[in-house]
């Protein structure tokens, strides 16, 4: 059995969470969730406003731990399913290369919704913090992770899983 590298993308409030734990699940798949290792490793130290050079430095790292610790998931042959921000093509395009540099067959997954949907998810999100919560997403975060995400090409979606809710 050969394992995949399944990474889902989106934007915020979208379900990726969501999506990616029930899909860990369904294909007893080890799910690696960004936002989960970043509240763990620095959700006490998070200034107050977010400086964004601060996060992404920490992003930066994350994802670099993630990816080791991937990699030897993989090697085992378990898949792994990864829901690390991906917000623009470049990021994506990124993770294309490393899945082809390594060999590894890979699975794109899009999740999205409509803005109003996704927006209310997050503040629901934030009053519940319920299973998927991790770190607060103000109205201003959402907002700005809204002005960096890229919507996703047609080539980009050519083999992708799609999954848009209501």
């Amino acid at each position: 059995m050969t394992a995949t590298l399944h990474v889902i993308f989106g934007p915020s409030g979208a379900g990726k969470t969501t999506y990616a734990n029930a899909f860990a699940r369904r294909e007893r798949a080890v799910v690696f969730i960004l936002d989960e290792w970043m509240a763990r490793l620095f959700g006490p130290d998070i200034p107050n406003p977010i400086e964004f050079e601060w996060m992404m430095e920490r992003v930066q790292r994350c994802e670099a731990q993630i990816w080791s610790v991937a990699a030897g998931v993989l090697a085992t042959g378990t898949s792994v399913i990864m829901d690390i921000g991906l917000m623009r093509r470049a990021d994506r395009a990124r993770v294309k290369e490393i899945a082809e540099g390594a060999e590894l067959p890979l699975q794109f997954h899009y999740v999205d919704a409509p803005v109003e949907t996704r927006r209310a998810r997050v503040a629901e999100r934030n009053t519940v913090r319920g299973e998927n919560f991790a770190i607060e997403v103000t109205p201003e975060m959402f907002e700005f992770v809204e002005g960096i995400f890229e919507l996703p090409s047609p080539a980009e979606l050519d083999g992708a899983i799609v999954s848009i809710s209501e």
